[in-house]
């Protein structure tokens, strides 16, 4: 899908972040954007950014954009987001499965909360790539990307629930792209394995230094990139660090950008302790709704605006 000129992209956790980067990205490029999350200018969430301001910098290109609040742990709500980009386009081409969200917490994490972050993380992208599938390989094929992270592979201290919905997506990936390859559907995997400042993951970790993270518009590059490639590249699961490196893309924005390669592969062993408080609830006095919230990877971008932000902020 090397000209993206006149697709049509549905972009998840687009109300800030990497999800709103993306969107931009996409309509740079040539194509009509549908933003889903929750976040409005009507609804805003404690974090900043909104599905409006993401819409109208998507139609400052000279775009179409389209903004469809959606609560990611409802699965109604996930098929109707789907269903109201193609009615509304006509046509659907490219998904990025972008919102996560997260509880601060290990084997302690309540199970309600445990529950949410697999509904948003890992229900909420199968149902989109179901609902989607058909209606790219009516219009002849299509791309669809899932935004893992760092977490998936590492175990990190209190992002346990996070870490496993995304090792769980990147499973997801390689059999959608098994299952989908004869409908001319290619699925593949960005993990952000860079830190990035997003909202989200620098709300998350307030004591840390931000200065060399880079802008979401770093991985936003790279997503973008994913979908220009050729139907038969499908069922990657592909290191952000990894692939500015091969393919001299995504170049950092900072003076001093990592040097040293992340994992690749899953965590084999006991893992060296780790500070435990590198992460943090952002918003505490909230942590009673039990609304759902955004939160770091550990290494990565910060979780999205997919399900509220009773303990957290948006990607």
């Amino acid at each position: 899908m090397d000209d993206l000129e006149g697709r049509v992209a549905l972009v998840t956790g687009a109300s800030r972040g990497v999800g709103a980067a993306t969107a931009l990205a996409l309509a740079e490029a040539g194509c009509d954007v549908a933003c889903a999350a929750r976040a409005t200018e009507s609804n805003p969430q404690r974090t900043a950014g909104t599905l409006d301001e993401t819409v109208r910098r998507v139609e400052a290109t000279g775009r179409r954009g389209l903004s469809i609040p959606t609560n990611l742990a409802v699965d109604d709500e996930v098929v109707a987001m789907v269903r109201t980009t193609y009615e509304h386009f006509g046509r659907l081409d490219i998904l990025v499965n972008n919102a996560a969200i997260t509880f601060i917490g290990d084997l302690d994490i309540p199970l309600k909360r445990y529950d949410l972050v697999m509904q948003v993380n890992l229900r909420a992208p199968l149902i989109a790539t179901r609902e989607a599938a058909p209606l790219m390989a009516a219009g002849g094929g299509g791309s669809i990307i899932n935004v893992s992270s760092a977490a998936a592979l590492y175990p990190h201290p209190s992002l346990l629930a996070y870490g496993i919905s995304k090792i769980g997506l990147e499973r997801l990936t390689i059999d959608a792209a098994r299952q989908l390859a004869p409908s001319h559907i290619a699925v593949n995997c960005f993990r952000i394995d860079i830190a990035i400042a997003s909202e989200g993951f620098v709300a998350n970790t307030p004591n840390a230094d931000h200065s060399n993270w880079e802008p979401s518009e770093v991985a936003a590059e790279g997503i973008v990139w994913m979908t220009r490639q050729p139907v038969t590249y499908s069922g990657h699961r592909e290191s952000m660090f990894a692939l500015r490196h091969r393919e001299g893309i995504m170049a950092s924005r900072l003076a001093h950008p990592p040097t040293e390669a992340p994992a690749t592969e899953l965590f084999d062993g006991l893992a060296p302790a780790i500070a435990p408080d590198f992460f943090e609830e952002p918003y505490p006095d909230d942590l009673g709704s039990g609304a759902g919230s955004g939160a770091g990877d550990g290494a990565g971008d910060g979780a999205g605006d997919g399900a509220g932000d009773g303990a957290g902020s948006g990607r």
